[in-house]
């Protein structure tokens, strides 16, 4: 007879009952084949995939428990205890193998059907995002998800864009048009939930208006014989660089007080500023351009302002003074009329960049700091400081009275400079190369010119370097812009002098920063 001698705990003593209390031997041939193999199986309600399995079985010493999925290791679980094993969703054969000390084995499969439940409390919120007609955002909350899917209802082909719980996805529609968007929240199996909301998209037309966008519907409406469209600007020159324009036609034979109107999104607000200002072209100086305002429920409720242009075949600025407009009539809709009071002869005239003004002068090129009435506000960085200040050497091709004076503090930064915002931004469209009258205490330092938009934190730049080459005198510096993008809509002008070069305590003077070929 076969005996092994063992030491044995409390389970194995309870395993084999046929062992005398007496005797520390077990005969080997006494051990029969496990029985009634078999597990209980749950899994964990959420979503996780994760199932925990406890085998069972009478006169087992140990269990091997094989998952039934690309798993080929077994675990090994003892009597009594437990295992676990993520799975995905489907169906499984989960096999348990129990065996003896002697080597005797018994096993049994098990069917295991892992299934998802759909994820519940499904909440969207979806919302604009300010400063972007055209967009939105989508976010989502849901109770056993994984993870979200979202279709934004432009493309019927779109592939779906995936997040998390926590993220935020946002989207910018191509056009204005109502959509369908719809949420799906997965949980990692075929059980989805889904929610849908149709959102409606607009992009109306509000002050500025400048006829560049390529998403807003300009959509006039003429009357009396007269019609206006969007076209390409006829005549891009020093005052209007624009790409595109409205051109009003008034038809031989229209009514003297022929026109076109177009309503905006929104209530012109005068609370702060109450004059309209329009670039305007037509083919003959001295006639009466008309601008109406009208409140949009009611057209009864209406302001006029009348202005004479000067110049024929030419782009010239107009103003029409509200002051003193009812703010509170709420005026939404603008008419223009040209040669107001006169038959139409089939004319074309042509506007642009209609927008509020305070009526005041405004900084622009060229720079010169001799104005009375403008106000040159720098803003300095680094450590540099400017001023505007009386010419300090006024001799040579400088004479003028007053100049910028640029002081970098000893110990100022390489990169200190200032800068100027102008009324509107350069048009680059005739002259794309810029010139600047510098004085310096040093020859050979570099002076460099940047150029800023104001929006997007001035992410939207250009700059250029030039070199003095005399000391204590006036110099004038070119700074060649050519083939500038003149739709980037540079209005900062910045100043670094002796770039690369930590400050000394220097001054150095600027003036005449203008366009030049």
């Amino acid at each position: 007879m076969n005996k092994i001698k063992i030491v044995i705990g409390l389970l194995v003593f309870s395993l084999f009952m046929g062992c005398s209390k007496d005797d520390d031997t077990v005969n080997l041939d006494s051990i029969s084949a496990p029985k009634n193999i078999g597990a209980v199986m749950t899994i964990k309600q959420d979503n996780s995939g994760l199932v925990t399995i406890v085998p069972n079985g009478e006169g087992v010493t140990q269990y091997e428990v094989y998952f039934g999925d690309t798993t080929t290791t077994p675990a090994f679980v003892n009597p009594g205890a437990s295992t676990q094993h993520v799975y995905t969703e489907g169906n499984y054969q989960v096999r348990i193998v129990g065996k003896t000390l002697d080597g005797q084995s018994s096993e049994a499969t098990q069917d295991l059907t892992v299934s998802f439940v759909a994820p519940e409390n499904l909440e969207v919120t979806i919302n604009s995002v300010p400063g972007n007609n055209l967009g939105i955002t989508v976010a989502a909350t849901a109770d056993y998800e994984t993870f979200f899917e979202v279709y934004f209802g432009e493309d019927p082909n779109q592939t779906p864009v995936v997040f998390m719980e926590g993220e935020t996805i946002t989207f910018s529609y191509a056009t204005v048009g109502t959509y369908t968007v719809r949420v799906v929240a997965l949980s990692g199996g075929v059980a989805t939930t889904e929610y849908t909301e149709d959102v409606t998209i607009t992009n109306p037309v509000l002050l500025p208006i400048d006829f560049e966008s390529a998403t807003l519907n300009y959509d006039f409406v003429g009357f009396g014989g007269a019609n206006t469209v969007k076209v390409a600007n006829p005549n891009i020159d020093a005052n209007n660089g624009s790409a595109n324009v409205a051109r009003l036609t008034k038809n031989n034979g229209s009514e003297v007080w022929a026109g076109s109107l177009i309503e905006l999104g929104a209530p012109i607000d005068f609370s702060t500023m109450q004059k309209i200002k329009m670039k305007s072209w037509a083919p003959q100086a001295g006639i009466v351009v008309k601008m109406k305002l009208e409140n949009l429920l009611d057209s009864n409720i209406n302001v006029e302002v009348d202005a004479t242009n000067t110049m024929a075949n030419g782009w010239e600025e107009l103003t029409f003074d509200f002051s003193g407009v009812n703010n509170g009539n709420n005026y939404q809709r603008i008419v223009v009329f040209y040669d107001f009071g006169n038959a139409g002869t089939g004319a074309n005239y042509y506007f642009d960049d209609i927008e509020l003004t305070s009526g005041a002068p405004s900084v622009q090129l060229p720079l010169d700091f001799e104005s009375t009435v403008l106000t040159y506000s720098f803003d300095n960085f680094g450590g540099a400081a400017t001023t505007v200040v009386s010419n300090p050497d006024m001799s040579g091709i400088n004479t003028s009275a007053t100049v910028g004076k640029l002081v970098k503090a000893n110990g100022a930064e390489v990169w200190a400079g200032s800068f100027i915002e102008l009324g509107n931004p350069i048009n680059f469209a005739t002259m794309q190369k810029i010139k600047m009258k510098v004085w310096s205490p040093q020859a050979g330092i570099v002076v460099k010119l940047k150029l800023e938009n104001l929006l997007n934190g001035g992410t939207i730049n250009t700059e250029l370097d030039a070199t003095t080459t005399q000391s204590n005198a006036w110099e004038e510096l070119t700074y060649d812009f050519t083939g500038i993008n003149n739709a980037n809509n540079y209005q900062r002008v910045v100043v670094f002098f002796d770039f690369g070069n930590a400050g000394t305590g220097a001054s150095y003077y600027f003036d005449d920063i203008q366009l030049s070929n």
